[in-house]
């Protein structure tokens, strides 16, 4: 039985003519996410990762190829799809709880029926007691937390996230990672996930995509062999770190397991004592 894709993307090509110039962003990409699975895009800066993240959003149209969100394609943005960018944008003027309920006024919802989701978000991000503060009012760490509840409020099917700790110190970033895997453990969303950490794809993801640099493409499909829920010390084990130095492996080289790049699909598992897949 072929696997229940919320995601499929096929072929897909992007690139940027100014008329001067042709910048090939995307090249050949496919792969597909099933639903409820957590997929990270990891490659270095600049490959292409955001734009292809866009693309799967309905934020930014494809050169050519295809791809399909819960079977039908996807042109615009939906409402069953949550995004979360590198900065928080919140509006300043607004307070903790309005802003994480913004989007349903935008999709003109009864706000009534989502206050109490909101302030359970808020406790579950452990910003409780900061419902009423404004952003100026909030470290970066606290932000994006407020972000991550404003994705979720409305209850979309898809989570996109475009490296949204990025700007966080380590520390932070850590912290939010962990709070990112207990929402997603407790509301298990369809997640793609673009990052350039490679030990937060690990340690976030199911499966792991390696991008090229521009013009970009998967070079390899990693199913992370790790269970949930996922201990938060499994960073220190040896097979993490094994992963974690086979993926930058990749990523240098630019190649998959075999030399060369090759499709993403299913994804092979790369076995902790076992280099390659």
């Amino acid at each position: 039985m072929a696997p229940d894709r919320a995601i499929r993307v096929e072929q897909v090509r992007k690139i940027y003519d100014t008329g001067r110039e042709r910048t090939e962003a995307v090249s050949g990409v496919s792969f597909g996410v099933e639903r409820g699975e957590f997929v990270a895009i990891l490659g270095p800066s600049g490959c292409g990762k955001s734009t292809l993240l866009m693309m799967c959003g309905g934020l930014e149209s494809t050169t050519s190829g295809r791809i399909e969100v819960d079977g039908a394609p996807m042109t615009q943005p939906r409402p069953s799809i949550g995004v979360m960018f590198q900065d928080a944008s919140l509006l300043p003027w607004k307070t903790v709880l309005e802003n994480i309920l913004f989007p349903i006024r935008i999709l003109k919802r009864p706000r009534a029926e989502y206050v109490e989701r909101a302030r359970s978000l808020i406790d579950m991000v452990g910003l409780h007691g900061f419902e009423d503060k404004k952003p100026h009012q909030l470290s970066g760490g606290m932000r994006q937390r407020v972000a991550i509840c404003r994705a979720l409020v409305y209850d979309p099917d898809i989570l996109l996230m475009d490296e949204p700790f990025s700007a966080l110190d380590a520390i932070t970033r850590d912290e939010m990672g962990e709070a990112l895997l207990d929402i997603w453990e407790q509301y298990t969303k369809t997640a793609l996930f673009v990052t350039h950490s490679i030990r937060e794809a690990v340690l976030l993801a199911d499966r792991v995509l390696v991008m090229t640099r521009r013009p970009a493409t998967i070079v390899e499909d990693i199913r992370i062999p790790f269970g949930r829920p996922r201990p938060r010390d499994i960073v220190g084990a040896p097979e993490f770190n094994e992963i974690c130095v086979h993926l930058r492996s990749l990523i240098e080289s630019g190649q998959g397991a075999n030399g060369v790049g090759r499709r993403a699909g299913d994804g092979p598992v790369l076995q902790p004592g076992r280099r390659g897949a």
